[in-house]
């Protein structure tokens, strides 16, 4: 009866940190909807909405630890519920990445952009893709899934290389506009790392389930594609 009560529990906390997932998720994709539209309200709703985010990881972090302690549990389980401590840390980061976007969008205070907004969508689509995909590999222990997602940051790293390209080339004939251009890159940074969050969720998910840590770089390079 006590295992069947500790497998509920791990099953509510993964229920909860798909929850804190979405949330996190909608942050970003909002913030990045606030930037484009130069939605002052919008972004302070996101900033003030981070401290949901916040609290939900003190809530899970607080039930790992008493299972951890009241439960000893072995092998996997304590995979797991390490798995659900490091992932919940890397969501905390993604919703701050929005609250950081959103807190641009006030310092621009409605002025202009000086280009038109389509890479930093798309950025923001890809690497919500991607943690959306990590999400779903760890609730299915798949990491053979899991393995394959950091290939989709080649796209997200090659936007915000443009990204960057462009806005110098602007500066070049506009040098008054330095100012919103390195706030504009700080946005599409933030997103990059959005995404090499996701990649450390899939490290994660590799880990709890083969036991076995490797930097999803490493298993590119040396061909590591096959997973069991």
């Amino acid at each position: 009866m006590a295992r069947a009560q500790f497998h509920q529990d791990l099953q509510n906390l993964q229920d909860e940190l798909l929850l804190m997932a979405s949330m996190a998720s909608q942050a970003v994709r909002g913030s990045v909807r606030a930037l484009k539209e130069l939605d002052d309200e919008l972004a302070g709703e996101i900033i003030m909405g981070d401290r949901e985010i916040n609290g939900k990881r003190m809530g899970i972090e607080d039930t790992c630890l008493t299972l951890i302690a009241t439960q000893q549990p072995m092998a996997r389980d304590m995979r797991l519920l390490a798995g659900v401590l490091e992932i919940s840390g890397e969501l905390e980061r993604i919703g701050d990445y929005g609250k950081g976007i959103c807190r641009i969008v006030l310092m621009m205070g409605g002025r202009p952009h000086i280009k038109p907004l389509i890479d930093i969508p798309r950025m923001a689509d890809i690497a919500l893709d991607m943690l959306d995909k990590a999400m779903e590999a760890f609730i299915n222990n798949d990491a053979a899934a899991a393995g394959m997602i950091p290939a989709m940051d080649d796209e997200v790293d090659g936007l915000y290389n443009q990204i960057y390209s462009e806005l110098l080339t602007l500066l070049a004939s506009h040098p008054s506009e330095v100012e919103q251009s390195n706030r504009l890159l700080w946005a599409a940074h933030n997103l990059e790392r959005c995404a090499d969050r996701s990649i450390n969720i899939c490290e994660r998910v590799i880990y709890t389930v083969t036991g076995e840590y490797r930097e999803l770089d490493d298993m590119t390079e040396l061909g590591y594609s096959g997973i069991h």
